[in-house]
């Protein structure tokens, strides 16, 4: 071992000698001068530094109307309870008119409100339509797969929606269809195979399709992200001119039809069934 003064009183710096180099220190020279200090010494080349990673890109926001359309009883409320809160009744409560909730979910990177609107199945409010699906961005048909009729009836809803949003029938608009309560299996009516198939050849667009189950969850959130995805890739909403760039998502406008809907028919039970207020969205 060579050793080397340190500071005054310190104990001196042991170094061990180079193997195979005659006792000549290894990390010094003659003279016990470092090796950095020697004639000739090179520093090796440092590593190059990393490349800096790309900056992030902030996620955009953006509020989607999603129409949940279907005859009474298909299990539109519970589709959309569901989605919402994972909270399943059978007390089964007929829509008025209409409601909504708002959920907010992540697609393609971008954080979407989704303005999800329950309207009544019953004909008596189907007159509303057009004040509903006015700035929708995407449509749910729902039937009941145990209920053929109500899978006769979606080709209906369907024409209604496209009819009162000012749609063209060829128009490749964000439609999804769900046959709900595949949880009753024993009691299905209406098979697989024939609703694919109408799915396929009975609307000018191929529509995607899901079995659902607003008792067990299966398929829900699914069903609703491809709803969400087809509108987020989808230039244009029902019933508005504006286009997306000139559309401000972020102050949408919530029309107070559901409010005046429940007022108007509250106001009816109580008068026996008397006039409509005057201020009434209809």
């Amino acid at each position: 071992m060579a050793s080397y003064g340190n500071a005054a009183g310190a104990p001196p710096m042991q170094y061990p000698s180079h193997p195979g180099a005659g006792g000549a220190p290894y990390y010094g020279g003659p003279g016990g001068a470092p090796e950095y200090a020697q004639p000739g010494y090179t520093q090796a080349a440092l590593p190059p530094a990393p490349a800096p990673s790309p900056p992030r890109r902030r996620r955009q926001k953006s509020m989607l109307k999603v129409i949940i359309l279907g005859d009474s009883g298909v299990g539109k409320t519970s589709l959309m309870n569901q989605f919402h809160s994972n909270k399943f009744t059978t007390q089964y409560k007929a829509t008025i008119g209409a409601d909504f909730l708002t959920r907010e979910l992540l697609v393609q990177d971008c954080l979407l409100t989704l303005q999800i609107w329950d309207t009544a199945g019953q004909e008596r409010f189907q007159s509303l339509g057009k004040s509903f699906y006015r700035g929708a961005d995407v449509c749910v048909l729902v039937y009941d797969i145990t209920d053929p009729r109500s899978f006769e009836k979606v080709a209906s809803w369907r024409e209604e929606f496209l009819e009162q949003a000012g749609l063209s029938p060829s128009e490749e608009f964000p439609l999804v269809v769900l046959g709900n309560k595949c949880d009753k299996e024993a009691d299905r009516r209406v098979s697989k195979s024939r609703s694919a198939q109408w799915c396929r050849s009975g609307t000018p667009h191929v529509l995607p399709h899901f079995e659902t189950s607003a008792k067990t969850a299966q398929q829900v959130e699914a069903a609703f992200r491809e709803a969400a995805t087809r509108a987020l890739n989808y230039d244009g909403a029902a019933g508005q001119e504006d286009s997306d760039d000139d559309l401000d998502r972020e102050n949408y406008f919530l029309p107070e039809t559901s409010l005046n809907v429940r007022n108007n028919n509250n106001m009816q039970n109580r008068q026996g069934g008397g006039q409509q207020a005057k201020n009434g969205c209809c």
